[in-house]
């Protein structure tokens, strides 16, 4: 890597960060047409899909085949997964990386990524689209709302950069005092997950924009789309070694970062059983470590949408179905658990019930489909039998849905239960699929019902309110305070956007850095602060003592 050059003079401002306005893909329309194209093209090979460790595309050694879940007999691609050798080579081209990387200045770096969102929403978006599609059976809505957060991660974070550089600390007269924003000393081990090609491009994005290296592991369910994230940042110029990508096995890739001296820091996002795992056994190697290594997770989520007797019953039915449904419910925030008053059941039931049972399910490039195939067959197989012990409960009445069709596709049906006990494992469990439970309660237990919400669960990450009653609002907003990072008022507790709705959650569901604000960058800096004194003490002696001689 060359030195970087600090010829740039003045007060450089980014320009002025904007959220990609989605597309509508209607039937017919020119963006449907080129991106059914874009589809056909991508199915239509088998791609190699190499890790990149230095700028270097290694060869396929043991190929692991990457299927299209609606369709898990069509092999998209192969990749091979990391080793030993390959991940300790990526953590060796990291810190070769890091002396030019970490003082190439702030501005060089933040120009890469707002070209990598221009490239992002210009020359990538259809192959984005595509392989997300594809690889992640995402629909053209979703798959887009997906991408758009990708651009609108780099756009947002280049400005969240230069605020968090134009913070510097207040100088008495004859002093001048800096602060230096270093990166961490070492690298960032980005473990990311399938259901969001934007999370997978941004976790290790974010610490490599403030000038640290990184070892990125994608999850193996989205080799297909990361390997264009990873030649979008390629052609942005990013400089080879600063994001090394290695496809492989979480436990495996992370065992072995883990055991180096140089781990800086781990960003995670998945379930809160792996990232509790990744705590105690990082804590496990403390003493090993140049510096304590900083861990950022965003984890699991049993979502509520809580609606109270003055809710609008349209708009709460809206809300559940996208909620819970959208994307297969493989949405950390997508809606699990329900609280709806029994006067306003009786009116939303049938239309709820029915809007469900009508959702089509298939293959998500037709255009008449809501919902694909879950992620892979294990996903598939832990709904079933989470649906079989919701059908052998007493307190348990399913309404929609509880069949699995996996002959083509891992295809779970929108599934609804009513319960009556309001604290069954179908209203405290994570299942991370499309599966809602509804707990109807009297209309004069509001106050007791937001108390179940707030304690029936071990997640706090996104929770929604529902209600025309001022009073009701503001009662839910106090007693739910630590029950959700994300709290919505009349609207599903999914879609958050960048620069609009930081995200993220505490209990289980995480560290809550706020991902899409400042404070997401701020854990990958360290500062240290210079003091320049202007006219330096040549006496020793203060006043209080006397005058000396």
């Amino acid at each position: 890597m060359t030195t970087p050059h600090t010829s740039v003079t003045g007060n450089l401002r980014v320009p002025a960060p904007y959220n990609e306005p989605p597309r509508d893909f209607a039937p017919g329309s020119t963006e449907a047409t080129l991106l059914l194209k874009e589809v056909d093209r991508v199915r239509g090979q088998v791609r190699e899909l190499p890790s990149v460790i230095g700028g270097e595309r290694l060869r396929l050694d043991t190929p692991t085949a990457v299927v299209a879940p609606h369709d898990h007999a069509h092999v998209l691609g192969h990749f091979s997964p990391a080793g030993e050798r390959e991940v300790t080579a990526a953590i060796q081209a990291a810190l070769r990386a890091r002396p030019a990387w970490s003082r190439t200045p702030w501005w060089d770096r933040t120009a890469i990524f707002l070209r990598a969102a221009d490239l992002v929403t210009g020359k990538y978006r259809d192959e984005l689209l595509a392989t997300t599609m594809l690889g992640q059976s995402k629909t053209f809505h979703q798959a887009e709302i997906d991408i758009n957060e990708l651009a609108d991660f780099f756009r947002y974070n280049a400005s969240f950069a230069a605020q968090i550089y134009d913070g510097q600390p207040f100088s008495v007269p004859g002093v001048w005092n800096v602060m230096d924003h270093r990166p961490l000393e070492g690298f960032v081990l980005a473990i990311t997950p399938f259901n969001f090609t934007a999370i997978a491009g941004n976790l290790p994005a974010t610490p490599a924009l403030m000038g640290n290296v990184v070892v990125w592991k994608p999850s193996e369910k989205s080799a297909l789309s990361s390997d264009v994230v990873m030649r979008v940042f390629e052609e942005a110029g990013l400089p080879p070694g600063v994001i090394n990508l290695v496809h492989g096995f979480g436990a495996e890739v992370t065992a072995i970062a883990q055991r180096s001296e140089h781990l800086a820091g781990i960003t995670f996002t998945g379930s809160t059983a792996v990232f509790r795992q990744l705590w105690k056994s990082t804590a496990a190697n403390i003493d090993h470590y140049r510096s304590y290594p900083r861990l950022v997770g965003e984890t699991g989520g049993k979502n509520a949408v809580v609606a109270h007797p003055s809710a609008d019953p349209e708009a709460l039915v809206t809300a559940l179905v996208r909620g819970a449904f959208e994307y297969q419910g493989q949405k950390c925030s997508a809606a699990s658990r329900t609280y709806v008053p029994r006067s306003l059941w009786q009116s939303i039931e049938q239309p709820l019930v029915d809007t469900t049972a009508g959702l089509r399910v298939g293959d998500v490039s037709r255009h008449d489909t809501f919902i694909g195939a879950v992620i892979d067959g294990g996903a598939a197989q832990r709904l079933e039998q989470a649906i079989e012990r919701g059908k052998a409960l007493d307190s348990h009445e399913l309404l929609a849905g509880g069949t699995t069709r996996t002959d083509q596709g891992w295809f779970v049906d929108p599934t609804i239960f009513r319960t009556t006990d309001p604290r069954a494992i179908t209203m405290s469990e994570e299942y991370f699929g499309p599966l809602l439970s509804v707990y109807v309660y009297n209309d004069d237990e509001w106050e007791q019902t937001l108390q179940l919400v707030d304690e029936t669960s071990d997640y706090a990450l996104c929770c929604s309110i529902f209600a025309g009653d001022r009073h009701a609002v503001a009662q839910a907003l106090d007693v739910l305070r630590d029950a959700g990072g994300m709290t919505y008022v009349n609207d599903k507790p999914t879609g958050a956007s960048i620069g609009q709705q930081s995200f993220g959650g505490s209990r289980g569901s995480g560290t809550n850095d706020k991902t899409g604000s400042p404070l997401a960058l701020q854990r990958w800096i360290t500062g240290r602060l210079i003091k320049e004194n202007f006219s330096p003490a040549h006496d020793w002696t203060y006043p209080y003592m006397g005058r000396r001689g």
